[in-house]
């Protein structure tokens, strides 16, 4: 597959405009768009209950002045604040809530994703930083998709009946208040785009700190071994203090919108007092009007506030949407094809027409016209130097990548047009670092076939003389192998990977380098095993050992990204001097880039 890379690990560097971003908060959104507008309708009652209390307020100041009875007044001011606190608090709870269900889907649709990426765009992508992806990106969609957009529309409204009833109210006053906060409060649109760039640094660099530890933590023995866990400290300490860099930047910012609003009132109130004092000295307004003006002023901070820090946090959700929306952008593999699968059963045959491939432009060529043919059944080896591309032909069969030229055949059929669940299915693969994941013994040999029986399992343990190796574990199969199988030696590693694949009934099975790590009893058993699977199912091995090598019924020597000969071990000897030469020196060359 052109246009693929290698494991660079570059950070996502995808650029999306405004546009494009909105869409993608709206897709969050869409599903819960009834929840969202109920949840802001009931703060927006809540707020314009609120708005009432100036004028319930001004009734009680006059009445006061007229010598009348207060009761049934401050019962209204009571209830109304009883009521506006109950139904905004209804409100939050709906949004809070809505905006849990929206984080979850998102974090659920995103794993989905990128557990289906293309191998080329997972081996590109440091892995640290598709985790914050999902952890804190995800999280911060809480603020945008529900803080953000609903205080934006319920502070607009509120802001909006507010200078309504203080237009009511007295008109000369609301002329000082609003020039005022324009005055002060224009700053924000200096501030806004500050606080955006501040808060999409400060989530790179919190994806930084992953990629470091997940790095780390992925080679702990190794960090341990080198004396290099005061360099990780550092490094994980520089990327760090750039997400506290920019983190504080983003403050700042923030800080800077918030205290301008607050000034703003608060140079509004003292304005209103001035002018209003005047007014009423000179009679144009009553001083319950002026009372009533400056509840509603304080009332206005509010719906300030809610505009204000709504255009903050859609700056640092509308990152975090950026961001999700260019891991959702990463190429993945065809899901739910319902095309039928070919029809074979037994061992499965594969062919190379004509292959070439390279992992991304720029980078060189990996395999120039391969060309070969295994019949079904029986075990072909692939050797050569390193480099010869023998661990991507595995790749191209798995439809990991796909050739940039040439086909790649299974019982005769495009890899290509293959279902791809089919394909894999059809398929055990023992990758050459034989990984082993993290939990028990039985949930590594089940991961290929989770359905596979207690028997089953039983007799692939003794076929890869795994059997004592539970007998001796404190739990058996539930034991706990570690991060990576830590708890396990390199052997026991293969042989568990082996027996996974095992499990998983192959048509057709690939073992690279599967034998390494192995002493010369396990191996020497395993290679019984391997040989009588090969009665059964295609077994393709790529091997750096004579003694593996000399099994095969047949053998693919490549070199420099092309198939040089193929025959048997005898006729190879005899009649090509690279086998020869490999042979005469057990064939023991590093199977590193192989």
């Amino acid at each position: 597959m052109s246009g693929e890379s290698g494991a660079s690990g570059a950070p996502l560097e995808t650029k999306l405009p405004a546009r494009e971003t909105w869409r993608a908060l709206y897709a969050h959104i869409r599903p819960r768009r009834a929840l969202i507008a109920l949840g802001g309708m009931l703060t927006l009652v809540g707020s314009v209950t609120g708005l009432a209390q100036p004028l319930a307020a001004k009734e009680l100041v006059d009445r006061l002045g007229n010598e009348q009875a207060i009761g049934s007044v401050l019962v209204l001011l009571t209830a109304l604040v009883v009521a506006g606190t109950a139904i905004e608090s209804v409100g939050a709870y709906v949004l809070q809530r809505t905006a849990e269900s929206v984080v979850f889907a998102a974090r659920r649709q995103l794993v989905a994703r990128l557990l289906r990426l293309r191998l080329g765009a997972a081996e590109r992508t440091q892995p640290g930083d598709l985790m914050s992806r999902v952890t804190a990106d995800t999280t911060l969609l809480r603020q945008v998709t529900t803080n953000s957009l609903v205080s934006a529309a319920t502070g607009a409204l509120t802001l909006l009946a507010t200078l309504a009833m203080m237009a009511f109210l007295d008109p000369v006053l609301l002329a000082v208040t609003v020039g005022v906060t324009a005055l002060i409060g224009g700053s924000l649109g200096f501030v806004l785009p500050h606080i955006a760039k501040a808060a999409k640094r400060a989530q790179e660099s919190v994806g930084a700190i992953s990629a470091v530890l997940e790095r780390t933590f992925g080679a702990f023995r190794t960090v341990k071994a080198s004396g290099a866990e005061e360099r990780e400290e550092a490094a994980v300490e520089a990327a760090s203090l750039e997400a506290w860099r920019h983190g504080v930047r983003a403050a700042k910012w923030e800080s800077l919108a918030s205290s301008s609003i607050g000034l703003s009132i608060q140079v509004s109130f003292l304005s209103v007092l001035g002018v209003g004092g005047a007014r009423v000295a000179s009679g144009a307004i009553s001083i319950a009007t002026l009372v009533a003006f400056l509840l509603a002023l304080f009332y206005l901070i509010d719906p300030i506030s809610r505009l204000v820090s709504a255009a903050s946090e859609y700056q640092v959700g509308a990152a975090a949407v950026a961001r999700l929306r260019e891991a959702e952008l990463l190429e993945t593999e065809p899901v739910g094809d319902e095309r039928a699968a070919p029809e074979g059963r037994g061992p499965a045959s594969v062919e190379f027409e004509d292959v070439s491939f390279r992992y991304a432009e720029g980078l060189p060529t990996v395999h120039h016209g391969v060309s070969f043919t295994v019949p079904g059944g029986g075990m072909t080896a692939f050797v050569g130097p390193s480099g010869a591309g023998k661990t991507t032909v595995f790749a191209m069969i798995e439809r990991f990548y796909e050739p940039d030229g040439g086909r790649v055949l299974v019982d005769g059929v495009d890899v290509r047009e293959w279902p791809l669940d089919a394909l894999r299915r059809s398929v055990g693969y023992v990758e050459q670092d034989a990984p082993v994941l993290a939990g028990t013994l039985r949930e590594n040999l089940l991961f290929a076939a989770p359905d596979a029986g207690d028997e089953e399992i039983a007799g692939v343990l003794e076929r890869t003389r795994l059997a004592g190796l539970v007998a001796r574990l404190p739990d058996g199969l539930e034991t706990v192998v570690g991060h990576r199988g830590s708890k396990l030696s390199g052997g026991e590693r293969q042989r568990v990977a082996i027996a996974r694949a095992l499990l998983r009934r192959p048509r057709l099975l690939l073992l690279d380098e599967a034998t390494s790590q192995l002493d010369a009893a396990n191996e020497l058993a395993l290679r019984e095993v391997v040989a009588e699977v090969a009665r059964t199912t295609t077994v393709l091995v790529v091997a750096h050992r004579l003694s593996t090598v000399t099994l095969a019924d047949r053998i693919v020597v490549l070199e420099a990204g092309t198939v040089r000969a193929t025959g048997t071990h005898d006729e190879l000897v005899a009649g090509d001097p690279l086998y020869g030469e490999l042979a005469a020196t057990q064939l023991l060359t590093s199977p590193a880039g192989s």
